[in-house]
């Protein structure tokens, strides 16, 4: 067996499609146009590739894009009144602040003072209150990707067993909540649950997000299962010559594609759909924000 390889590039492409549509229509039915605040701190290389392309993105969807890079020097007083000014601002609907943040700022206390409204990174109690009850609002981006690629290749996904290993706030408990509300059977691992080959060789829907490289093996996929592989660890490649690098997720794609009904790679899956929601995310917060129904294709 030879998986069904679900392309993630693709899919976000066509969402991000979809999104600038509502985004037209929201500004020609009701005058407005959806504005997402991103917040930096500080000069980490990766966090700056990612809020750049998170503001490129905003603009492509012809949405409002606020970018603020502060040094690392910013005290946490300072954060706190920029993020009380967007709070307050009309033209903003999301507020994302980048982690991580420098080590003098309490990340915590940062996220508890973005109004719940304009979170769209889904972090405050609030938004994930919403989630587990079932209130409409944006759901954490990276989660809400996953379930966009698994009902686009599965369809339906009512009584199936889902293994989700990892338990992240970020990932595993928002990514177990949303299958439950596609009435899956879900088991929610780790690294430290006894037998684990054993927990995920009996899952329909695997969703691996542990960040360990190559963890999950391709002997413990069922065979036909689907495996969202949400992990982007970066290994040495000495085959590509002294100090070179790969990114590879955490399973084994070599071995599980052989063994899988379908999966997604590393890089290409997963990846490219969570700016994709996070912009899908800044609609639904404008909309209900205006009192306006969010659209039913960017929300589960």
């Amino acid at each position: 067996m030879t998986a069904r390889i679900i392309d993630g590039k693709a899919f976000a492409e066509g969402l991000r499609g979809r999104i600038a549509g509502h985004v037209q229509r929201l500004q020609r039915e009701h005058g407005i146009t959806p504005g997402l605040a991103v917040v930096i701190v500080g000069e980490d290389p990766g966090s700056q590739v990612y809020v750049r392309n998170k503001a490129k993105q905003t603009v492509e969807a012809g949405m409002l894009s606020e970018k603020y890079e502060l040094p690392a020097t910013t005290s946490e007083a300072e954060l706190l009144e920029l993020i009380d000014r967007l709070n307050n601002s009309d033209r903003v609907h999301g507020i994302l602040v980048q982690l991580p943040l420098p080590s003098h700022i309490d990340p915590n206390r940062i996220i508890l003072a973005i109004a719940p409204g304009k979170d769209v990174d889904c972090f405050t109690p609030e938004s994930v209150g919403r989630l587990t009850i079932g209130l409409p609002g944006p759901v954490s981006c990276t989660p809400l990707g996953c379930l966009m690629l698994l009902r686009d290749t599965l369809g339906k996904l009512e009584g199936l067993d889902a293994v989700i290993v990892g338990r992240s706030n970020l990932v595993g408990k928002p990514m177990a909540q949303l299958l439950i509300r596609e009435n899956c059977t879900i088991t929610v691992a780790h690294s430290r649950t006894k037998n684990l080959p054993e927990v995920v060789r009996r899952a329909d829907i695997v969703v691996a997000a542990v960040g360990r490289p190559l963890l999950v093996k391709g002997d413990w996929i069922k065979p036909g299962a689907t495996v969202i592989d949400v992990g982007i660890n970066r290994v040495a490649a000495p085959e590509k010559g002294e100090g070179k690098t790969r990114l590879v997720g955490d399973v084994d794609f070599e071995a599980a594609v052989k063994v899988a009904g379908a999966i997604t790679p590393v890089p290409g899956g997963v990846g490219p759909m969570t700016i994709a929601c996070l912009l899908a995310n800044t609609v639904t917060t404008a909309s209900l924000i205006n009192g306006l129904v969010p659209p039913k294709d960017l929300t589960p």
